[in-house]
């Protein structure tokens, strides 16, 4: 894709997110026009401490093709990624558009070292890889959670409103068994307590405002755990994730 559209920079992002019982963790790139920016968050369950960095450029993150590694004074992660397909959509954004793949229940192994402590992972991951022109003020509430349904099978889904959200043809996704579905349109709590039927309880928080003259940015993304119904009628018996609620003028 152009890296402008018109007057419209290219906005850009990979994305991994790997929750478990124990352990999640989030690590990103991303790209407004020329600015780069990575970040990563652990949140550690078993101590109730969040670890996290944002910074310019690639700051120590690795985000290729099968691969999650951060190097930091106090983590680091090594992780293996079993990719997939996933899930491609196109979706409008005002005149112009944006495309964005989701792999839901990705199988993420290696090693987790907090303050000199290594501990093993096998979780599940989604991955959000998003590429386009999105207008000049973006707000979006976003979903992205794994876990187990009460009737045994494994369960992914990402859910969305303010993008990408056509009423068909978006990137709602809920994964059964690693096979994708979209399921229609689902409200989000304005406190990021539910979507649709869906009930999260927030643990550590991630949370940053910034304004950098050209673009302003504020956004809360929580980790924690999801109970209730997916849409379809899955109940979930077991459920790790984030809620995100992001405000951003670039």
């Amino acid at each position: 894709m152009p890296s402008r559209q018109g007057l419209r920079p290219l906005k850009a992002w990979r994305y991994v997110g790997v929750f478990g019982p124990e352990l999640m963790l989030c690590a990103a790139a991303v790209r407004v026009g020329p600015a780069r920016q990575t970040f990563w968050a652990v949140w550690d369950r078993r101590t109730a401490r969040l670890y996290e960095r944002t910074t310019p450029g690639r700051g120590g993150v690795i985000l290729s093709p099968g691969l999650l590694r951060v190097a930091d004074d106090q983590i680091t992660i090594d992780l293996a990624l079993a990719e997939t397909d996933g899930i491609e959509t196109v979706c409008p954004s005002g005149d112009s558009y944006a495309w964005t793949r989701k792999q839901g229940g990705v199988l993420a192994t290696g090693t987790v070292t907090i303050d000199g402590r290594p501990t093993l992972l096998q979780a599940r991951a989604v991955i959000d890889d998003t590429a386009g022109y999105y207008e000049r003020h973006t707000r979006w509430r976003w979903c992205a959670g794994v876990g187990r349904a009460a009737a045994g099978a494994e369960l992914a889904w990402n859910l969305v409103e303010g993008v990408n959200d056509p009423p068909a043809g978006s990137e709602r996704t809920i994964w059964v068994d690693g096979v994708g579905t979209e399921p229609p349109p689902q409200p989000f709590a304005p406190d990021l307590s539910a979507v649709g039927e869906l009930r999260f309880a927030a643990e550590g928080v991630r949370a940053r405002t910034e304004n950098r003259l050209v673009i302003r940015s504020r956004y809360r993304q929580p980790f924690g755990t999801f109970s209730g119904v997916l849409p379809g009628g899955i109940t979930v018996a077991e459920g790790y994730g984030v809620m995100e609620d992001h405000d951003v003028r670039w």
